[in-house]
């Protein structure tokens, strides 16, 4: 199933500069993607247009999960996002309420009513992502490894079909970055696609995907064609 298919989109900055010409992405169910390259070279804005945060400035087509962006209408965007799970590199944790709150923050906002319903999808999501014994602690409580499972967590909360991870493990140390890819991985076997941003490139020799590499205004995939594993530092650099 086809959850992502950008055929020649470009990307702008606001002042109409390009950020990336003639995109062209493709993202089934239960792919595991990497995108690489360096400071400013568009991996950012591209997962920005797939949440709709930044707009596309042209496309022959631009369809996220059965939406076409060149078309779909801000009241449509929520619409959009509940279909996907989002994570950031600074966690974005309520910092005033627990980890259960946080979850049924989201649950609430994202129509879920009924009482035992969110108390049992919690659950369900905090044992995914190991957390369960955490579930009243308040972010400052927990290491960042343990704030970015809650996050993962909030982002599997509404069963996503795409999960959109913005350099999940750049604040981390590597043990605790490679069990968060690692968790990630394994989400993917779900069925779940995950596309996320990093410069590590022992985690994509460890946990081999699909390799997109940003460069030049360009986006092209390293994964046949180029040999990932040999990429210098500076080329995955962030």
């Amino acid at each position: 199933m086809t959850l992502i298919n950008y055929k020649n989109v470009n990307i702008c900055h606001n002042d109409g500069d390009y950020v990336l010409r003639d995109v062209n992405f493709h993202v089934d169910e239960g792919e595991f993607i990497y995108l690489i390259g360096r400071v400013g070279s568009g991996k950012s804005s591209l997962l920005k247009t797939i949440y709709c945060e930044m707009d596309i400035d042209e496309a022959d087509e631009a369809m996220v999960l059965d939406f076409d962006l060149m078309e779909i209408r801000r009241k449509q965007i929520p619409e959009l996002r509940r279909k996907m799970g989002i994570i950031f590199q600074d966690f974005q944790l309520l910092s005033d309420r627990s980890v259960y709150r946080n979850l049924r923050f989201v649950l609430k906002a994202t129509g879920w009513h009924d009482k035992d319903a969110i108390n049992q999808r919690i659950d369900e999501v905090l044992a995914q992502v190991g957390m369960t014994d955490m579930k009243n602690r308040m972010p400052h409580e927990l290491s960042g490894g343990e704030q970015q499972r809650v996050s993962i967590a909030r982002a599997l909360l509404n069963s996503p079909q795409l999960i959109v991870a913005d350099e999940p493990t750049a604040s981390l140390d590597y043990e605790t970055a490679d069990n968060i890819i690692q968790l990630l991985r394994e989400i993917s076997l779900t069925g779940t696609a995950v596309i996320l941003t990093t410069h590590n490139r022992s985690l994509l020799d460890k946990y081999p995907g699909v390799v997109y590499r940003c460069n030049a205004q360009q986006l092209e995939e390293v994964t046949n064609d180029y040999n990932y594993m040999q990429l210098s530092e500076e080329e995955l650099k962030d």
